[in-house]
């Protein structure tokens, strides 16, 4: 690995990091491209996966109170996208990614680009468990079949006028526990040699320390800016994904 694609992918780790302590989502999009600079698309995958998940653990440990007092919530996210994963991996060789992505792609630009320059923010308040499994279990096959396990989740969940904590009580251990299963798969898969690994054990220590960063900034906004933040993330997770489709 030369010494370029070592700043490309400490560069990668950085802004993964972030945005992962900020956000708790959104790794892939903000590390991805630079990764692919320096690695195959494969391992560039297998590193942004493995890295979401050890980064997160700071972002779990930072609304640890929140997860104790919603776990039923978390459990009608996370259980139904697992068993999502393998369902949207056996559709995969059924349906068209691509189309797929430009679907998902057009969904993010419309909700994001809209609410994104409105003064007044979506608020669904009531209690919906049923949309909430729904939800999570089309999370998992979307992750599955086109890698875009977050982006339903990320639209609900600011729609929901919750504080941010309780939003980051969702949507971290739903990534985690998404890109653990994805990570587990790459590695049986045998995505892990050693180039990928070593790309990994440069751009960890790096989301690491970045990821703080993003916490500080969280720990500092409020619980209407962090709805902001995911609605605009939506909207780059939309222009990303278009971009993806149709190159």
């Amino acid at each position: 690995m030369s010494w370029a694609d070592i700043l490309f992918v400490l560069a990668g780790g950085l802004a993964g990091g972030f945005i992962n302590g900020l956000a708790g989502t959104g790794t892939a999009l903000f590390a991805i491209g630079f990764f692919l600079v320096a690695l195959e698309p494969v391992s560039a995958v297998a590193v942004v996966s493995l890295m979401s998940v050890l980064t997160g653990v700071q972002g779990l440990w930072e609304v640890r109170e929140a997860l104790g007092q919603n776990v039923p919530r978390l459990a009608r996210f996370v259980l139904p996208a697992l068993a999502g994963v393998p369902v949207g991996i056996l559709l995969l060789s059924h349906i068209d990614a691509a189309t797929l992505k430009l679907v998902i792609a057009a969904l993010l630009i419309l909700y994001g680009g809209f609410f994104s320059f409105r003064k007044n923010l979506p608020r669904f308040e009531r209690r919906t468990p049923v949309l909430d499994l729904s939800v999570g279990l089309l999370g998992g096959i979307l992750g599955g079949m086109a890698a875009l396990s977050g982006a339903l989740v990320v639209i609900w969940c600011s729609m929901r006028p919750w504080p941010k904590a309780e939003t980051r009580a969702v949507l971290q251990p739903f990534n985690v526990s998404v890109l653990s299963a994805t990570s587990a798969m790459l590695w049986w898969g045998g995505a892990y040699s050693a180039a990928t690994l070593t790309a990994f054990s440069i751009a960890l220590p790096a989301s690491l320390l970045a990821a703080q960063s993003g916490l500080f900034v969280f720990r500092r906004i409020s619980d209407n800016t962090f709805r902001r933040l995911l609605i605009g993330l939506s909207l780059l997770l939309g222009l990303g994904t278009l971009v993806n489709a149709l190159t």
